[in-house]
């Protein structure tokens, strides 16, 4: 263990948008003490949203994003120790094994170990041919790659979610023959209304995409060099290249193991911390409260990362501070970008405004008066005032808010 002015060191497992982030905001925060950052993953810590899409899409590599410049670790201080997987914690001790066979003791401890892919329990699945999830930048190039040296370049997509449905979107654009086969009833049914199922339907399908939903794959068998996903319908479909995308893990093994509360991923408290007072625990993994929904969460999200990295450094730190934050997502699919704000479970109303521009058009979730989230199809200014009025809890107008002839301002929208 290295040694600093004052002795103090602050492990943290994980080194993606959280751990990365985290650690930063900590140094600015005025922690003098060492910062450690570990990571099972080889690859300098790199943006993920963009493996999906322009990652996949060009022949650069994740030096084009990544999180920090490598110097800015240098210049803060901050220790990266990649390709090195944490074992066990000891909690009573305070230190953390690794794979190494070292040990590194810790004051405050930060897990951040995000998910992993599920890779559901098909018959045949080992045995497939370039099937690959999208989760890291090695899954990305190998997609890229088994999708080059394809002769027939067809792709079966097994999960109609939003990486799912962001990888077949690119993989389209570079030529693919895709089809998107989704078990439920719709696209997205998990996560968005069927208004939305159906736009991103239309859009794909319109961009020759083949998206067939009620598709329960139950085998993947082999036909020479070809992959055949077979169906509980009988229906099958040849693939060169199969993409996963059904779901995650939280990974909290290493936290469970240790005696940590786990509920739908690491119990924290508002400040981030767990049921130990030195360790905390940030981004995808959580389960944490958030105020303004009055429930507990667990978000998968770049920004829900950032953010409660931010909490948790002030909070280590000594500040008084409370995660309190509206949940933003995204997504980008052919020449459409969606922003999502707010959650809908539980509305009871939709408000559809469409715009005069093509595939321009925001859908607002109403839970009776309240308004609980916004989604913006390339409509920017509705993200933004949607985020503006679910934080201010003002009440609005749902006829104005449909009409195209008030204008899209503030104080149209606002209820008498």
């Amino acid at each position: 263990m290295s040694t600093t002015t004052n002795g103090q060191v602050c492990v943290v497992i994980g080194a993606s948008h959280a751990g990365v982030n985290f650690a930063f905001n900590l140094r600015r925060e005025g922690w003098e003490g060492d910062i450690i950052l570990y990571d099972i993953d080889k690859e300098f810590p790199y943006h993920r949203p963009p493996l999906s899409k322009a990652y996949l899409t060009s022949e650069e590599g994740t030096e084009q994003s990544l999180l920090f410049p490598k110097e800015n670790y240098e210049i803060d201080n901050v220790r990266l120790k990649l390709g090195i997987a944490v074992e066990s914690i000891n909690r009573d001790s305070k230190f953390i094994s690794l794979s190494d066979g070292s040990i590194q003791y810790y004051n405050k401890l930060v897990i951040a170990t995000g998910a992993r892919p599920f890779i559901p329990p098909i018959k045949g699945i080992d045995l497939a041919r370039n099937l690959y999830p999208m989760r890291t930048a090695e899954d990305a190039v190998n997609i890229r790659k088994a999708f080059n040296t394809s002769s027939k370049k067809r792709v079966v997509v097994i999960g109609g979610g939003y990486i799912g449905l962001e990888t077949a979107a690119s993989l389209r654009k570079l030529g693919a023959s895709v089809v998107v086969l989704e078990r439920e009833e719709r696209i997205l049914a998990r996560v968005t209304a069927p208004i939305m199922s159906e736009f991103f339907t239309d859009l794909h399908e319109n961009n020759g995409v083949e998206v067939l939903t009620g598709k329960n794959v139950i085998s993947i068998e082999q036909e020479g060099d070809t992959n055949v996903v077979v169906c509980d319908d009988s229906t099958q479909f040849e693939a060169d290249l199969i993409v996963v995308g059904v779901g995650i893990r939280v990974n909290t093994e290493l936290a469970a193991e240790t005696g940590l509360n786990i509920e739908n991923g690491i119990k924290v408290d508002e400040t981030a911390r767990t049921n130990d007072e030195n360790i905390y625990s940030i981004g995808d993994c959580t389960y944490h409260y958030n105020p303004h929904f009055k429930c507990y969460l667990r978000l998968e999200s770049v920004q829900n990362a950032v953010d409660q990295g931010k909490v948790a450094a002030k909070a280590i730190c000594g500040e008084e501070v409370v995660y309190d934050t509206i949940p933003w997502f995204w997504s980008d699919q052919f020449d459409v970008k969606l922003q999502m704000v707010g959650l809908s479970k539980g509305y009871t109303d939709i408000v559809i405004r469409n715009e005069e521009a093509q595939n321009s058009f925001s859908a607002w979730y109403f839970k009776d008066d309240e308004l609980l989230a916004v989604d913006a199809v390339n409509f920017a200014k509705a993200f933004v005032l949607g985020t503006r009025f679910i934080k201010s809890g003002q009440k609005l107008d749902k006829s104005n808010l449909a009409d195209l002839t008030i204008p899209f301002k503030p104080n149209s929208f606002l209820a008498e």
